[in-house]
C-alpha cells in the first residue's frame, strides 16, 4: 500500500469514526468517551471490559456497536453454573455415530461476555485463548475464531457476593478497563424521553467487516516518534515499583506495576487516538488520553493506598 493509500485510508477513518458516533448517538446519549474507547480498542484489534453498576446501557451500547458495524454478535450471559464448553462448543455424536463439534456461541464477531465475574475461574479461562489466539483448541483441533473478533465483557462493581474477580492474567488480556459513569442531569432527562416513547430509532450499517480489519492494519502502520515512545515506556516504569524511573508514590502505594503490554497498548491505543481525532502521528495529548483506561486494570495497590483512599486512577494521573 503507498503512502498516499494510506493517508487516504486515514482519512476514511477519521470520516467513519464521525459517522459511527453520530449513529450510536440515536440510541446512548452521553457517554462519549466510553464510546471512544470501545471503538480505539476494536480498531486496535484489542478487548475491552466495562464496570459500571446496572442500567447504564452497557448492554445496549455493545448490541449498538455490532448494528452499527455489521458484525455478527453473541450474548453470553455468565453464571455460577456456565461450563467451559458452553462458551467454546463441544464434540457431539451425530447420526452415523461420528463425532462432530458443535459450535459454541464464542463463534462470532462481537461477544458480550456478561458479568464475567460471576463464573468460576475454569470458565474465565476458557475465554484466555480465544482473546489472545483468536481461535479454540477443542480435543486437540484447533478452529479460527471469525475476524474481525472482540471480547467485550461487563461487570458489577456493587455486588461482590458470589463472584469470582479476574485473576491479572486474564485482566491484562484486555486493552482497555472503562468505567461507566452516572449520567448528567441533562443526559438523563434526554434517556427519559428517548427511551419511554414506541418509537425506535434507525441504526445505519456504517462499517463492513472487511473495512474494519483494513482499518486495523492501518493502525499498526501508524509512524511514531522515538520522543512519543518514550513517554508511554517512562509511563509505565515511574508506575512500576523500585524500576529505575519509579516515583516515590509509586514505592509508596503500589503492590504490582504494569509489564510490557502496558506499554504496547499505550501506543498501539495513542495511534488509533491520533486517526479517529483527525492525525496522522501521534502525540504526547494521545498518549495521555487514553492512558487510564489502559494501565488501571494492569496496577495492582497495596494495602497502605487501599487505607488512604488512594485511587489507581488518581495514582496514574499524577504521573502524567
Amino acid at each position: 500500500m503507498t503512502e498516499t493509500n494510506e493517508v487516504e485510508l486515514a482519512d476514511a477513518l477519521h470520516k467513519a469514526y464521525n459517522d459511527l458516533k453520530r449513529e450510536i448517538g440515536k440510541k446512548i446519549v452521553g457517554q462519549d468517551d466510553t464510546v471512544d474507547q470501545l471503538l480505539i480498542s476494536i480498531f486496535s484489534q484489542g478487548h475491552a471490559l466495562l464496570i459500571g453498576v446496572p442500567g447504564l446501557a452497557k448492554t445496549l451500547l455493545i448490541q449498538t456497536l455490532a448494528q452499527v458495524l455489521d458484525l455478527q454478535f453473541n450474548r453470553i450471559q455468565f453464571t455460577p453454573d456456565l461450563m467451559p464448553s458452553d462458551i467454546l462448543g463441544s464434540e457431539m455424536l451425530d447420526n452415523e455415530r461420528k463425532f462432530q463439534f458443535i459450535k459454541g456461541p464464542i463463534f462470532a464477531n462481537i461477544i458480550l461476555a456478561d458479568e464475567i465475574n460471576r463464573t468460576p475461574p475454569k470458565t474465565q479461562a476458557a475465554l484466555l485463548e480465544a482473546m489472545q489466539e483468536k481461535g479454540v483448541t477443542i480435543t486437540g483441533k484447533h478452529y479460527d475464531l471469525p475476524l474481525p473478533f472482540f471480547v467485550l465483557a461487563t461487570q458489577n462493581p456493587i455486588e461482590q457476593e458470589g463472584t469470582y474477580p479476574l485473576p491479572e492474567a486474564q485482566l491484562d488480556r484486555f486493552m482497555f478497563n472503562i468505567f461507566l459513569d452516572y449520567p448528567s442531569l441533562e443526559e438523563e432527562k434526554k434517556i427519559v424521553n428517548l427511551t419511554t416513547t414506541d418509537e425506535e430509532p434507525t441504526i445505519k450499517k456504517i462499517l463492513s467487516k472487511d473495512e474494519i480489519i483494513a482499518f486495523q492494519h492501518l493502525v499498526r502502520k501508524v509512524p511514531v516518534t522515538d520522543n512519543v515512545v518514550s513517554y508511554a515506556v517512562n509511563l509505565v516504569h515511574k508506575l512500576r515499583p523500585n524500576s529505575e524511573l519509579s516515583s516515590d508514590l509509586t514505592n509508596e502505594y503500589v503492590e504490582w506495576g504494569a509489564g510490557p503490554r502496558g506499554s504496547q497498548t499505550l501506543i498501539l491505543a495513542a495511534k488509533c487516538h491520533a486517526i479517529i481525532k483527525g492525525k496522522y502521528s501521534p502525540d504526547i495529548e494521545d498518549v495521555q488520553a487514553i492512558a487510564v483506561p489502559a494501565l488501571r486494570h494492569r496496577l495492582v495497590r497495596n494495602f497502605k493506598a487501599e487505607a488512604k483512599g488512594y485511587s489507581v486512577d488518581k495514582l496514574i494521573r499524577e504521573q502524567l
